[in-house]
């Protein structure tokens, strides 16, 4: 293994304004000043509910640090929790690594198929498997090179008892249709209290695929549900309808970097939007998500996106956007120790803002936020929980870092 030195940083975090509310305490009906203050790109549009963006702040009594426990990381882009508290996290151009608590850095683990790491392209996702105990199978998602372009793709492998190779390889998903381009390939995996794999995936972005996100015969755009070997389940929403792919289980996405599942089996998304529109949905079976028909914010070159339309019959509002984006990364549900009062919130890595939202969730719907790791001034590309309830994060740089954020 090659040793990266320890880097340290601890600093008091610079806290936003507070409404009175703390943790998952925040009252049902909003109170308080909104945490964003910034005017949206589109300020004509208006939310269809009162508390879908701008929640008011809320801010965490406990004085919080953060430490740099790993540099030198290469664009990380996805980071897993092994049982025995070591890190596995991905970088873009094709490498996995294992970090330890410690800050050690491996040598990248062997046998990773290659990748089309170009654009946002590349080593994405990674996730430890719900029966690692007895199979050591780890699962990942990856721009994949293919005949006349690339797509997204999901493998899972035996991870060798040292933790150097990677054992007994196999795709068990490949999004369709292949395409030339590079981005928008999502893509974030998460799995199900009862053992079933989700993978989100982009529309990649070009104007021609855009409304694929909205064609049942295509994975572009979707929310994927299958089994741990990659068969599909007899009970997603669109199994047996002609013309449709089986794997779907929700449409009408744009750039879905993130996903939590709640222990009760919630599942929440949260994609990309353009200049605003950046959302956060309750992924149900069957839904449509509504892009690129609806969608709040305008075009990078500014002006409407398509006719405009923020709402229309049939299509699923998001639950929460922000106008301006944060440009979300990856997605955790808290449910540590360490910081009782976030219980059931969720933790938005933000790439733009180079922080992470907490948002404070009740009855499913926002009702406060909070900007964390404010003082680290790095794009933060995917978080998530260690076992005595820290918050982890790594940071999509050329010097990537593995940060810990916790009580003081």
């Amino acid at each position: 293994m090659r040793l990266i030195a320890l880097a340290v940083t601890v600093s008091a975090l610079a806290m936003a304004g507070a409404c009175g509310a703390t943790g998952q305490d925040a009252p049902a009906a909003r109170s308080g000043a909104s945490l964003e203050t910034r005017p949206a790109n589109n300020p004509s549009q208006q939310p269809a509910t009162g508390d879908q963006t701008r929640a008011p702040a809320v801010r965490t009594e406990a004085a919080l640090t953060h430490t740099v426990v790993a540099s030198g990381l290469q664009n990380p882009w996805g980071l897993a929790l092994l049982p025995d508290g070591r890190w596995l996290v991905t970088e873009k151009p094709g490498r996995l690594r294992i970090v330890t608590a410690d800050g050690r850095v491996s040598e990248p683990v062997a046998g990773l198929p290659a990748v089309s790491a170009r654009g946002q392209g590349g080593l994405l996702d990674v996730i430890v498997g719900p029966t690692f105990a007895q199979d050591r199978l780890i699962y990942w998602s990856y721009a994949e090179p293919r005949e006349g372009g690339n797509a997204t793709s999901v493998a899972r492998a035996r991870l060798s008892d040292d933790g150097t190779r990677l054992e007994n390889v196999q795709v068990i998903f490949r999004a369709l249709p292949v395409y030339d381009g590079d981005k928008h390939f999502g893509s974030s995996l998460a799995f199900a209290p009862d053992g079933k794999l989700f993978i989100t995936l982009g529309e990649r972005s070009d104007r021609p695929m855009r409304p694929q996100a909205q064609d049942l015969a295509s994975h572009m755009g979707k929310t994927i549900r299958i089994n741990a070997d990659g068969s599909v389940p007899s009970d997603n929403p669109y199994v047996g309808r002609q013309g449709a792919l089986p794997e779907i289980w929700s449409l009408g996405h744009r750039n879905v970097q993130g996903i939590a599942i709640t222990p009760t089996g919630d599942v929440w998304t949260i994609e990309h939007g353009t200049r605003g529109g950046d959302e956060l949905n309750l992924d149900r079976a069957g839904v449509n998500y509504g892009w690129p028909i609806i969608a709040y914010g305008v075009e990078y070159a500014g002006g409407a996106i398509n006719e405009g339309v923020t709402a229309r019959e049939g299509l699923e509002q998001p639950v929460y956007y922000w106008d301006p984006v944060i440009a979300p990364g990856g997605m955790a549900y808290y449910d540590g120790a360490m910081f009782p009062g976030w219980r059931g919130n969720l933790l938005v890595a933000g790439l733009k803002e180079k922080r992470i939202s907490r948002l404070v969730l009740q009855n499913n719907r926002v009702v406060g936020e909070e900007y964390l790791l404010t003082d680290l001034g790095e794009r933060v590309r995917d978080v998530a929980v260690g076992p005595d309830g820290a918050v982890w994060a790594i940071t999509d740089e050329a010097n990537g870092k593995l940060v810990r954020l916790s009580a003081q």
